[in-house]
């Protein structure tokens, strides 16, 4: 059940928020320009690649390999092969998890690690086997870190992980034991504190917000990671891993992700803050109004695009690890039907009678299909958005729809992440079963 008086009280939403989850949010683009300046700093720009690799290999705990892997090979739209190695284990926790490669993988492969923790045991064990293979190796994680040591010896190239300017972790390269807004200036690491300030302006000044010094993290022992390291189901932490990343692969060729490009990103990311932000009203608040719409539904996300897949995946994992709500991922043409029957069953949006005599105080509201339309392109003579509409609207299905403004596909793809991000933290801060 959700609390929509939550959504336009800021300072409530400041309250619930006890994870800074819309703060991570909306300093997504502060992140891209650290994340690049550190990677220009690990040398990323000076590479001089002989070829594209035959494959690239993506490791990392949970949602860090996955969704990584995920947007790369969305981006690279088939240009190399980006597989993802899973781990294996008795439990997620980063000392029982463990990677193998693949035993095609040799000389002209290249290893990409990415973790926001960097003290599985399992991640140097990996690179170790791929230096013995003679693979290409590649790590973003923090600095100082038993992996980044791995990464050292097996001679890859290491970039730190840009981590949030406010937390303390660690192996965080830079903790603040203050809100970075009240820094002084001239302070060591106020190029970053820089990189942060529109941040700010979108989460608002309210009392209790944001805009007041925070109690930093507390210092975790190592091999415990706080909710910020966990990996990027946490909003913000996605553009610290993938930013080094993107570069790379706009080095060897895979994806156009120049530097001036990233900006861009970054750009955008700050102007989906500033239309997001908590300060905002619902009804000009694309993520608010999601929000809304998805509470008492089953999310049903028909995407179009591999950009819009990699991000419908996303957005169910974080719907199902922020929210607690189920949603079920498609792609169209194929989703109408793949959830065809979900439309005409007991989730049907008229499949419920209305009963005088039912108890609406002890009966807990039914659960309703809703379609949620992600495109990343405008809407053209081939795509299955209009069908998808039709079909909606013959089942008596309500949907919602978000498409990117214009602008490179970094830019669309960044923007769709950006809305759906803030609109599952939002789910999870006013949903009455969560705070």
């Amino acid at each position: 059940m959700l609390d929509e008086s939550l959504l336009d009280a800021p300072e409530a939403l400041a309250r619930a928020d006890s994870r800074e989850l819309l703060r991570g949010a909306a300093e997504s683009g502060a992140r891209i320009r650290t994340a690049a300046r550190h990677a220009t700093e690990a040398g990323i720009g000076d590479l001089k690649p002989d070829g594209r690799p035959r494959a690239v290999m993506v490791a990392g705990p949970g949602a860090a390999g996955t969704c990584t892997a995920d947007l790369l090979g969305a981006l690279s739209g088939g240009n190399c092969p980006v597989s993802l190695i899973g781990p294996t284990g008795v439990a997620p926790a980063p000392g029982a998890l463990r990677w193998t490669l693949p035993g095609w993988a040799g000389p002209l492969d290249l290893l990409v690690v990415a973790t926001p923790d960097g003290t599985e045991p399992g991640l140097p064990r990996l690179v170790e086997q791929a230096y013995r293979r003679g693979c290409a190796i590649v790590a973003v994680a923090p600095a100082q870190s038993p992996l980044a040591d791995a990464v050292a010896q097996a001679r890859g190239l290491m970039v730190p992980l840009a981590t949030a300017p406010y937390a303390s972790a660690p192996y965080a390269t830079g903790g603040y034991s203050t809100d970075p807004y009240r820094r002084d200036p001239h302070a060591p690491g106020a190029a970053e504190d820089d990189d942060t300030a529109r941040a700010e302006g979108a989460l608002g000044d309210a009392p209790g917000s944001y805009g007041t010094p925070s109690v930093p993290h507390p210092v975790e022992p190592p091999g415990t990671a706080p909710d910020e390291m966990a990996g990027p189901a946490l909003p913000g932490t996605l553009w610290a891993l993938l930013t080094p990343l993107l570069l790379l692969v706009d080095r060897i060729g895979l994806v156009s992700a120049s530097p001036a490009a990233l900006l861009q990103v970054a750009d955008r990311l700050d102007q989906v803050a500033e239309r997001c932000g908590p300060a905002i009203a619902t009804y000009t608040n694309p993520a608010k109004t999601l929000a809304a719409e998805l509470a008492g539904a089953l999310p049903l996300l028909w995407t179009e695009g591999p950009v819009a897949a990699a991000t419908g995946r996303r957005f169910a994992r974080l719907l199902a690890s922020l929210a607690g709500r189920p949603a079920l991922v498609a792609e169209l043409p194929g989703a109408l039907a793949a959830h065809g029957a979900m439309l005409t069953g007991a989730f049907a949006g008229g499949a419920d009678p209305d009963d005088f005599f039912r108890d609406r105080v002890e009966e807990a509201e039914a659960l309703r299909a809703r379609i949620v339309l992600l495109h990343e392109e405008p809407v053209g003579p081939v795509s299955a958005v209009p069908t998808a509409r039709e079909f909606a609207l013959a089942h008596d299905t309500a949907f919602s729809e978000l498409e990117p403004a214009e602008g490179t596909p970094l830019e669309r793809a960044a923007e769709l992440l950006a809305i759906t991000d803030f609109a599952a933290v939002y789910l999870a801060l006013a949903s009455a079963d969560r705070t």
